[in-house]
């Protein structure tokens, strides 16, 4: 099968190696015979309706932020309907916070989001920075990340959280909430980049992208992960090191 991938902004939402989770995306993919073609959707261009099986937008700065932010917005309807069509969406960091309805920096200035999330951001005084690991109840499995984050990001009431922070701040430093999660569009504020030591999650986007593009859910056949299994258990005990909050 070939998976078609639209990254988001590629040119200017790549802080701290995100870029990576494409190329483990395309990895796997290609350990089971799928390949992975990935369009770059920059400022100006339009998102193909039922065209993409996964999008994806990386982290950046709020100056970065402030030049696709308005972009984003015009390209909001066509990602809405996207995802309500069974799209996949993986979102980390700076456009995490884009795909709710708005960010707001210290300054006061207010970013518009999409909306498609279920969450608004607000600046803070400190920044929230260091290892970070999830326990992700509705998988059974945990995350291990890297978190450097100014902003508090806030889920509406019944709003479902991408995991349960074990170790690190999470979405606000408060809720012991991390992320958000919402039918097949998945946000996080975790770096690193996320999916090289967490190959579950990147097949479960892999998975969500297939059954976008076949119209059925897809299982995924295992591969060998060990070297995968021994970063993730390395992250995982310094985000223990660290030091649970919650």
């Amino acid at each position: 099968m070939r998976i078609r991938v639209g990254h988001l902004y590629p040119d200017y939402l790549n802080i701290y190696a995100d870029r990576g989770n494409i190329a483990v995306l395309a990895a796997r993919a290609r350990a089971r015979g799928h390949e992975l073609d990935v369009r770059a959707l920059g400022l100006g261009d339009a998102v193909p309706a039922g065209q993409i099986d996964l999008f994806y937008v990386g982290g950046g700065q709020d100056r970065e932020q402030e030049l696709v932010a308005r972009d984003l917005v015009a390209k909001g309807g066509a990602l809405r309907e996207a995802v309500e069509a069974g799209a996949a969406f993986l979102a980390v960091c700076g456009g995490y916070q884009l795909l709710g309805r708005f960010y707001r920096d210290r300054a006061g200035v207010e970013l518009p989001g999409i909306g498609l999330l279920p969450l608004h951001t607000v600046a803070g005084e400190r920044r929230m920075i260091g290892d970070v690991l999830l326990e992700c109840e509705w998988a059974g499995r945990t995350l291990a990340g890297f978190e450097n984050h100014a902003g508090r990001t806030v889920l509406d009431e019944g709003a479902q959280p991408l995991g349960r922070v074990l170790a690190g701040f999470g979405n606000d430093g408060e809720s012991g909430r991390e992320g958000c999660r919402l039918h097949r569009a998945y946000g996080t504020y975790l770096h690193g980049p996320l999916l090289p030591r967490n190959p579950w999650f990147a097949d479960r986007l892999l998975a969500d992208a297939l059954a976008h593009a076949t119209g059925e859910e897809q299982e995924l056949p295992p591969l060998e992960d060990e070297l995968e299994a021994e970063a993730h258990a390395v992250a995982s005990q310094r985000a223990r090191d660290r030091g649970g909050r919650f």
